[in-house]
């Protein structure tokens, strides 16, 4: 394999997501924290959380219902195992797509233990039914079992052990409140400062057996998104440049020829996300320009640019939603080293259509 003419757009855009693949699940299985301790990030919900799984211990209770919110790769399936662990309890893992009957979550309710962790991720994928179920499990920990149908039908109550339920969701805002509700205590996880995220490297490289170098680390944190999944994912990349093109230790300039064979620029933006700044300050002037149009120019479907590109771009401040369309802002044009039409420079946020 040549490493000078790697060029796979497939795994380019892969490389920076958010979501994770086997390998990731695999290798985030052999990172991940084990206590509150070596969780790293996050300091207001990790304190906040320590007082509530702390005085549930002294209670000799089951700790309350927790609700972690945030966008993928934060650590939210970690916190879940790190909770069942301080409360020295089993855990159970599913997630909101499938449970698509109440009769499924009632299958995994009544084989709890008592002070399991129930982690459910994606919990805002959840059917309905099941979610009108969970209702009374987490209050009253007991649920109405529905055996017959039509007029012969009986709901048979069935008492539950005390369990924890953890849930998990990028959307919150779709939670509806009477599930939300009976969270005892709810977190929002947010992105990662570089400094941040150079010790989840320094970690991470040394249960891996990577060298690295301080500026390695940070080369690597500044192109992550403030994703520890992402971090992790490039460190390991990296990782495998250096012990094919240098002697495997990982070093500032090594990092960035690395990041540079995938496509990850200085900023963490892929092939895609070029691709949507490239046509928005090529072809259409900055903006403003409509989602659709957009998404034909770079040839992606609408979907993958709303929801894959556009929202690093936004936190980014390279590209603004407004009423009228996508609207580049300054920075996307210092970014890729363009110079603005006169309107975008003075700022007066219309197109001079006569150059006048």
């Amino acid at each position: 394999m040549n490493w000078d003419d790697t060029t796979d757009a497939d795994a380019a855009e892969r490389l920076v997501g958010a979501s994770a693949d086997r390998e990731d699940q695999a290798v985030e299985a052999a990172l991940r924290p084990k206590d509150l301790g070596e969780f790293i990030g996050q300091e207001k919900v990790r304190e906040q959380l320590d007082l509530v799984l702390r005085a549930a211990r002294a209670r000799g209770a089951t700790a309350d219902h927790v609700l972690l919110s945030g966008a993928p790769g934060l650590g939210k399936t970690t916190l879940s195992m790190i909770i069942a662990a301080e409360m020295g309890a089993p855990i159970r893992i599913t997630s909101g797509p499938a449970i698509q009957h109440a009769g499924d979550l009632a299958a995994i309710l009544s084989s709890l233990q008592e002070g399991e962790v129930l982690f459910l991720d994606e919990i805002h994928r959840m059917s309905r039914p099941a979610e009108e179920m969970l209702y009374m499990a987490m209050e009253d920990f007991r649920v109405d079992v529905i055996v017959g149908k039509g007029p012969g039908a009986t709901a048979i109550p069935l008492e539950l052990p005390p369990f924890t339920l953890v849930g998990a969701t990028t959307r919150a805002g779709l939670l509806p409140p009477p599930l939300r509700d009976r969270f005892g205590f709810t977190a929002h996880m947010e992105f990662y400062e570089p400094a941040e995220l150079e010790r989840v490297i320094h970690r991470s490289a040394n249960l891996l057996e990577v060298e690295i170098e301080p500026e390695g680390a940070a080369e690597i944190a500044g192109r992550s998104r403030g994703t520890p999944r992402i971090a992790n994912r490039l460190l390991r990349r990296v990782r495998d440049y250096a012990q094919v093109k240098a002697d495997g230790l990982i070093t500032r300039d090594i990092a960035a020829a690395a990041l540079a064979v995938y496509e990850v620029d200085e900023r963490g933006l892929d092939r895609l996300d070029r691709g949507v700044l490239e046509a928005l300050l090529k072809l259409f002037g900055g903006g403003p320009v409509g989602l659709s149009t957009l998404a034909v120019a770079v040839g992606e479907e609408r979907e993958t640019v709303e929801e894959v590109a556009e929202p690093f771009l936004v936190r980014e401040g390279l590209l603004a939603r407004t009423p009228r369309g996508r609207v580049a802002t300054p920075a996307a044009w210092v970014h890729l080293g363009l110079t603005p039409p006169r309107s975008q420079a003075t700022g007066n946020g219309q197109q001079d259509l006569f150059g006048a």
